[in-house]
């Protein structure tokens, strides 16, 4: 654990804590992965009880997920709420086009900015950084809309730079790899359902019970699973005896056929499939605003 004797870790501490207290009361969007983790754990050393993590819970959120969540607040000490978001019931959303985590993120803010009264909150607060400006984030167009506030990104701290916070708070997750829903795992034009979510789910479980920690089972037309691992784990999962097992584990959640990538695990891979004229209808994330 850090002892913050390093002048620019505490320097990026306190433009949060900063941030975070111009904000007044704050809710966080709280998933539990490593950003919005680190934005609850400033926000409860900056105002205290005027923060209150929210964590949104439906059929894309993979198991285990809120329980760590429900740990991580409470060693944080924030308060802690969950909600259940139904984007499930939006065709929009089920129909899975490329601005599909706009609808997502819709219900999710709408849901937060509806219940700024009973929180107590001025402000709703993500989890995005600097390293998600440019990239395909359609959600950032909803959060715009409900006046949702990106600390992180407005203190330019890069994903590189919130581990570095997460390790000197002792926070145990520091390391822990990107946890997208799982909704991002179906290839855009399949449609979003439950039962896709869960085969998904089952089969990364699977996976991550072998010992591997980065892993994407993306689902494809035809009850197609893509898996991504990291290059130098391909051999493992290739030999004879595993592959059996892989194969017929996964034909007994549900899959009709399985394959291995390899070119290996790459972050939103799938955006591959998006055409190219929507990655340039104002569905990526805007810089800071000046002077923050």
């Amino acid at each position: 654990m850090s002892d913050w004797n390093d002048p620019e870790l505490i320097a990026m501490r306190d433009r949060l804590l900063a941030a975070l207290r111009g904000y007044g009361r704050v809710a966080v969007a709280f998933s539990g992965g490593i950003d919005s983790t680190v934005v609850a754990q400033a926000a409860y050393l900056a105002i205290g009880d005027d923060a209150v993590a929210v964590t949104a819970v439906s059929d894309s959120l993979a198991e285990g997920e809120l329980e760590e969540a429900e740990a991580l607040a409470r060693r944080i000490g924030i308060r802690h709420r969950v909600i259940r978001t139904n984007e499930f019931a939006d065709p929009n959303y089920l129909r899975n086009n490329s601005d599909r985590c706009y609808f997502c993120k819709s219900e999710l803010y709408g849901r937060l900015a509806r219940l700024r009264h009973e929180l107590g909150v001025d402000a709703i607060a993500s989890g995005a950084n600097l390293d998600d400006r440019g990239d395909h984030r359609p959600g950032m167009k909803a959060a715009a809309e409900n006046g949702v506030v990106h600390p992180l990104l407005e203190c330019e701290l890069s994903k590189a730079d919130v581990r570095k916070l997460a390790f000197a708070w002792g926070l145990p997750t520091w390391d822990k790899p990107a946890t997208p829903c799982l909704s991002s795992r179906i290839a855009y034009g399949e449609e979003v359902t439950p039962e896709r979510t869960r085969m998904i789910d089952r089969a990364e479980q699977w996976l991550r019970s072998r010992g591997l920690r980065v892993v994407r089972v993306r689902y494809h037309k035809g009850d197609l699973a893509r898996v991504e691992v990291p290059i130098d784990e391909l051999p493992a999962l290739a030999s004879a005896e595993v592959r059996s097992e892989l194969v017929r584990t996964f034909k007994e959640i549900g899959f009709k056929f399985v394959t291995l990538d390899l070119e290996g695990f790459r972050s939103g891979s799938n955006n591959v499939l998006i055409p190219a004229e929507n990655l340039m209808r104002g569905l990526v994330v805007p810089a800071p605003a000046p002077g923050r």
